[in-house]
């Protein structure tokens, strides 16, 4: 399997500007702003939106989407070195086009809705003039889905959809929810849910509590309560019993666009130990002489640029069988790679800043708890563990003598029986 590393220079002159823009014009956002997906708040409009139409003048919108849907249909490499530069910056994504959870949201739209649906809900989502929500886990089942028990039971012309949420990001600013609900109990555990457009005015709906994440700027994790919520029969995304298709248009891409993401964050934290490295002095040399230091810095660099090169692998496949399914393995790899990569860098950048890396003056605290997050969101790292494991097994076949087939008094044998009498010297 041949793959270049060249960047083509054409697309490199807007990586490079994409360096400088976020560097320059959008990280500053993070010190003046809120949460990114928080479009009524004060000065939204005249702070981000600008950054936005340069964006958009620049062509590099919505870059994940075909063209008739605004962006370049860029495949994954693209895309994954894009984020790279965007990602270490919570506004990054927002400026571009780019946020979690309307890129997979959008995704769904484009596949599954309706022309109105796609008028009323996708367009204007791609415009970043509305926000969605991705309404799916729940308390007693977060992992497993087949634990699921919200509903939707079909009532006449309408659905009736009954049940508790949670950690559903963004629900507060949201103007839409995809929503996972029960339809056929007794389906097979994969086929008894369907997937929904409930929109946010709709009666019914109810945010019991917002939880926050540390190192967040809001609680914008909402446990909900749908009661009686009624929605037109037309709502339903895809088939009946079909909600884990539809939900894998979204979170094959998801996945990798967190890592790509990831990817940057780790970078900026193994930048500033480097330079903190280079500017602090202890005992009459700099921490870059200290032996210890060198340790951090070679180990973090190392397992950084293995995992950046996983994500780019991983990317160029999905580009070339254009099939999430056929890249699975790879995906759940990296998926599982991540967190342990982002806390390690993290950890060692905080290290090297002694009591200032600490404190809440540095990211470094911020993002170790990220790590965890990155760790349990779109499925825990066990469970993608599991699957890498099981995926690579199908790859192989069980022995059928007693002895493996790397048992040497038998490789040695049949070694003689080939080559005569010649023996190892």
């Amino acid at each position: 399997m041949a793959w270049d590393f060249h960047t083509d220079p054409d697309f490199q002159k807007e990586i490079d500007w994409i360096d400088e823009f976020v560097r320059e014009e959008v990280e500053p956002l993070e010190y003046v702003l809120g949460s990114p997906v928080d479009l009524k708040q004060p000065r939204f409009e005249e702070l981000v939106r600008p950054l936005q139409a340069r964006v958009k003048e620049r062509g590099l919108w919505a870059c994940h989407l075909g063209p008739e849907l605004g962006g370049k249909g860029y495949g994954q490499v693209k895309l994954a070195l894009m984020n790279e530069q965007f990602g270490r910056t919570r506004f990054g994504p927002v400026v571009f086009g780019a946020q979690a959870p309307d890129t997979g949201n959008s995704e769904i739209l484009a596949h599954y809705g309706t022309a109105e649906q796609k008028e009323r809900y996708l367009q204007p989502l791609l415009d970043n003039k509305i926000v969605s929500c991705f309404s799916m886990t729940e308390p007693q089942g977060g992992a497993d889905p087949t634990q699921f028990r919200t509903t939707a039971i079909a009532d006449g012309d309408e659905w009736v959809i009954n049940g508790e949420k949670w950690f559903s990001s963004n629900a507060k600013y949201a103007s839409f929810f995809i929503t996972m609900a029960v339809t056929d109990p007794d389906a097979a555990p994969h086929q008894r849910m369907s997937m929904f457009i409930v929109p946010a005015e709709t009666p019914g709906i109810e945010i019991l509590h917002n939880l926050g994440f540390h190192g967040e700027a809001d609680h914008n994790h909402a446990h909900m309560r749908y009661d009686n919520v009624r929605i037109p029969r037309q709502n339903m995304l895809g088939a009946p019993g079909q909600a884990f298709v539809v939900a894998q248009t979204r979170l094959g891409g998801g996945r990798m666009h967190h890592a790509m993401r990831t990817v940057a964050q780790a970078q900026k934290c193994f930048d500033l130990m480097c330079e903190r490295a280079l500017s602090r002095t202890t005992k009459g040399e700099r921490l870059g002489d200290k032996q210890l230091v060198q340790q951090m810095i070679s180990d973090t660099w190392i397992q950084l640029r293995q995992f950046r090169l996983l994500v780019l692998e991983t990317a160029w496949l999905i580009d070339h069988h254009n099939d999430y399914l056929k890249v699975r393995k790879n995906i759940s790899a990296v998926k599982a790679t991540m967190p342990k990569v982002l806390h390690d860098v993290a950890s060692a950048a905080l290290q090297v800043h002694g009591a200032l890396g600490i404190s809440t003056e540095m990211p470094f605290t911020d993002l170790i708890i990220n790590s965890y997050h990155v760790g349990l969101a779109d499925g825990p790292t066990e469970v993608h563990k599991i699957t890498v494991a099981r995926q690579l097994l199908r790859e192989y076949e069980a022995g059928d003598e007693i002895f493996p087939r790397g048992y040497r008094p038998k490789l040695r044998d049949m070694a003689r029986q080939r080559y005569g009498a010649l023996r190892a010297g």
